[in-house]
């Protein structure tokens, strides 16, 4: 290659599927640094630090810069690249976290840039008719073009150099398109860059596990959801945000019964006040998502409250089982949310969407089936009132505090907040009081007064028992029927 690189360049995204995979589109490049110690060769290996568990590979386009580059125009960007080769931008996202934005430790590890085989001339390529592939285990696992690409070759080292000085050896690395994903420690990943006569060979790079802790000082590894998802692309197949036994039980028992058992244990305030279901009838069941709107300023609408906004974020974040809860600060005199975004929230899987402020076409809200609670109709939209501001915070939603990943559940009487730790005692607690509340039911219409009987005192608690005895042998009797006859 020549000139040793003073500096590696990687772009953040520029192939087209991969903006599409991320759900994002960048106006313009943007890009982080990896230390020249990061590079490695063909046959070397890519070594998954110890407690790591998101290895990313991402087959890449490698420009190695031949002549010093400042201010250069992006007409002439490609004149000043002599080399091009195959790469693989490799790091864990177990430690992104850490260095958040600069990648130094999650991307610049020693090896964690294998570059080569072969260097091609780039005065004997078309820089819009290079073909990349990327195989796994000698599966194939990308393929592109950078007739695809957002930002050109030349276009890059223009900009780059509009404040960088870029020297000969300088590497680039360009951006990688759909399919990147998480290996393993025994896989092998290889890359190749050609122009259909012309190939760099295949770049090939096993995947091994170090031989040696992690040292305890600085950040340890670590990774939740959304890195999961990151890491593992579209073969992400995301854990169950909610266990089914429990929405089952949530879903078994009343809103009025779960706020009554939430006061009993000194949580009075856990009632999002105020709204009502768009359809009747409606039962919801997931965990909270949240949105937080603020108070119109119109100085800040145009460029907080257009184009791919929180509100229309917050839509493209969830996930199956998610409640998007929205706090509009009980603002009802404008739409929080229409029927367009309701269906992608459907389609997305949502369990349902909660807003405290207005509902746009409410009548085809309802229609879709989706469980939606609102403070009330509205034509207008978000301009009139409101600005999407941010996600994934807490919020006050109907005057209750909501933190994502709480659990939501409504029905017709209205929308409660469940601590997530409270869940499985409170649906026993409230099945418990149901129970009692169906023999109560049972006496009063006999002609019992209350006195005594509701809440159920002692003089009622051995009737009580017996009663739950009886109606436990006729379940038990009318299941071992059913049964028999299925």
């Amino acid at each position: 290659m020549g000139n040793p690189p003073s500096k590696i360049i990687a772009v953040h995204l520029n192939f087209r599927s991969r903006a599409k995979e991320r759900g994002r589109t960048p106006a313009h490049p943007s890009y982080f640094l990896k230390p020249p110690s990061s590079l490695a060769g063909t046959q070397e290996e890519i070594v998954r630090p110890r407690d790591c568990r998101l290895m990313g590979f991402e087959g890449e386009i490698a420009l190695v810069i031949g002549t010093r580059a400042r201010r250069v125009r992006p007409e002439d960007g490609w004149r000043h690249v002599r080399w091009v080769t195959a790469a693989n931008d490799a790091g864990v996202y177990d430690l992104r976290y850490a260095d958040r934005g600069s990648n130094l430790r999650s991307k610049g590890a020693d090896g964690f840039t294998p570059i080569g085989p072969r260097l091609l001339d780039a005065t004997e390529l078309d820089p819009g008719a290079l073909r990349l592939r990327t195989w796994v285990n000698g599966e194939p696992a990308q393929d592109d073009t950078t007739d695809t690409l957002l930002f050109p070759f030349g276009e890059l080292v223009a900009d780059l150099s509009r404040l960088l000085t870029l020297e000969p050896g300088d590497v680039i690395l360009t951006g990688t398109p759909a399919g990147a994903s998480v290996v393993q420690p025994g896989d092998v990943v290889e890359v190749e860059v050609s122009d259909g006569q012309l190939s760099t060979g295949v770049l090939r790079n096993p995947v091994a596990d170090a031989d040696h802790d992690l040292e305890p000082w600085g950040a340890r590894p670590r990774a939740d959801r959304a890195e999961e998802e990151a890491a593992y692309g579209t073969s992400y197949t995301p854990e169950r945000l909610l266990d089914d036994g429990l929405a089952a039980g949530l879903r078994s028992v009343a809103v009025a019964t779960i706020s009554a058992q939430l006061r009993r244990r000194g949580l009075p305030h856990m009632s999002v006040d105020a709204v009502h279901p768009a359809t009747p009838g409606t039962r919801m069941v997931g965990v909270a998502h949240t949105l937080r709107y603020l108070p119109l300023r119109e100085d800040l609408f145009e460029k907080y409250g257009t184009g791919m906004n929180a509100q229309k974020r917050a839509i493209e974040e969830l996930r199956p089982g998610h409640v998007l809860v929205m706090d509009a600060r009980r603002d009802t005199s404008a739409g929080t949310l229409g029927d367009i975004l309701a269906l992608r929230a459907q389609q997305l899987g949502a369990a349902g969407i909660v807003t405290d402020g207005g509902l746009r076409d409410s009548v085809a809200v309802a229609a879709l089936g989706l469980p939606v609670f609102h403070g009330g109709a509205h034509p207008s939209v978000l301009g009139r009132r409101h600005v999407p501001w941010d996600t994934g915070v807490p919020v006050a939603c109907g005057g209750a505090f909501v933190q994502p990943g709480d659990l939501i559940v409504g029905d017709d009487d209205g929308v409660v907040v469940v601590p997530p730790d409270l869940a499985t005692e409170l649906v026993a607690d409230c099945r418990e009081q149901e129970r009692q509340e169906r023999f109560v039911i049972e006496q009063v219409r006999a002609g019992a007064s209350v006195d005594g009987l509701y809440p159920l005192g002692p003089a009622w608690r051995e009737r009580y028992r017996t009663w739950c005895a009886k109606n436990e042998a006729e379940n038990t009797a009318k299941n071992d029927i059913e049964g028999d006859q299925a």
